[in-house]
């Protein structure tokens, strides 16, 4: 790449993180009245953005009915309860192959986890996003996780939900800066409707998208994540998608002292995944067919696994919520 360019790229994603070079200080917290009309645009992307979240969990449970159980309902079922026995491993297959045909064919920017493609979206696009992303994205991404793809919700409804804002942005001609904000504050929205949490939904959307704490892109991001909570409360509901049992106020030194195991262990554990992750994405690279067939290549590794383990199936919430009540067996565990 000449050094023109370089130099033009990283003066690009220095003006992201709002550094400034004659300070040599990561920018100002200095803000103007048009924070308030990206405010305004906030709370109207935080009520789209929670209809995008019940749309993408309604299409997961639909993607999921139908493929395992053959019926027409949105709920949210574990494929582990279908009876189709060993044809179990055509199912990621075949959605494999549907997710090929509307990646080539649809918009090749639905591939991938969703947070980088978000992460690209902003250092090198300028913040802009495709709109044909806002409607392949959710309905690949359901197709996926329904046809038993072990994958959550969480980087389909940042991209999706950022893309929504993303285009809003772009309707209004808006600047680079703010185009940035507003797609931020549609992740941030459909991540606090999906799981009702939204505070870690602001946290979450600022740390990798944002790289900054200001409070022109702070506040409506935050204002985003508040109106896609309230909105939840009526569209799907109250309570946390994952409930608790109430727990002590203290738990006790020898507990803690393992909390610090598992935190060490999950470090340890979250790297070995990543790596995992991307040597696969390498191997794949390198086999000599189209792109279009890995997912059903992949889906035929995930049939397999579903077939020996059906727990493994889908995105997983059941599992979830009965390691959190404690009710879950050891074997499911090591499984």
């Amino acid at each position: 790449m000449p050094a023109e360019r370089l130099q033009a790229r990283l003066h690009r994603v220095l003006d992201h993180i709002g550094y400034n070079e004659a300070a040599g200080t990561l920018g100002d917290f200095t803000t103007t009245r048009r924070v308030l009309l990206l405010v305004l645009m906030a709370i109207v992307i935080g009520v789209v953005g929670s209809f995008v979240a019940l749309a993408l969990l309604r299409l997961i449970g639909l993607f999921t009915n139908l493929f395992f159980f053959q019926r027409w309902a949105t709920s949210l079922v574990s494929p582990a309860g279908n009876h189709l026995g060993p044809l179990v491993v055509v199912v990621p297959v075949l959605g494999g192959l549907v997710i090929g045909l509307m990646a080539r064919y649809g918009s090749e920017r639905i591939r991938g986890h969703g947070i980088p493609e978000a992460i690209e979206a902003i250092l090198i696009n300028g913040s802009r996003v495709a709109p044909r992303v806002a409607f392949w994205k959710p309905i690949s991404s359901a197709i996926s996780i329904g046809s038993g793809g072990p994958f959550g919700a969480e980087g389909p409804i940042i991209l999706t939900g950022g893309a929504f804002g993303s285009v809003t942005a772009q309707f209004f001609h808006l600047s680079s800066a703010e185009r940035r904000t507003l797609l931020v504050a549609g992740a941030a929205a459909g991540m606090s409707a999906t799981f009702a949490s939204p505070v870690a939904a602001v946290l979450l959307a600022d740390e990798p998208l944002l790289f900054e704490w200001k409070p022109r892109s702070f506040i409506p991001v935050a204002m985003a994540s508040a109106t896609a909570a309230v909105v939840r409360r009526y569209i799907i509901g109250l309570g946390p998608l994952f409930p608790m049992a109430p727990q002590p106020a203290f738990i006790g030194p020898v507990a803690l002292l393992s909390c610090v195991f598992v935190g060490l262990l999950a470090g340890a554990l979250s790297a070995a995944l990543t790596s995992a992750v991307y040597a696969a994405e390498d191997a794949f690279h390198r086999l000599p067919i189209h792109w279009m067939w890995w997912p059903a290549l992949g889906g035929l590794v995930i049939g397999i696994g579903g077939l020996i383990f059906p727990q493994a199936l889908g995105v997983g919430y059941d599992t979830i919520g009965s390691l959190l009540q404690g009710t879950v067996p050891v074997r499911i565990i090591l499984g």
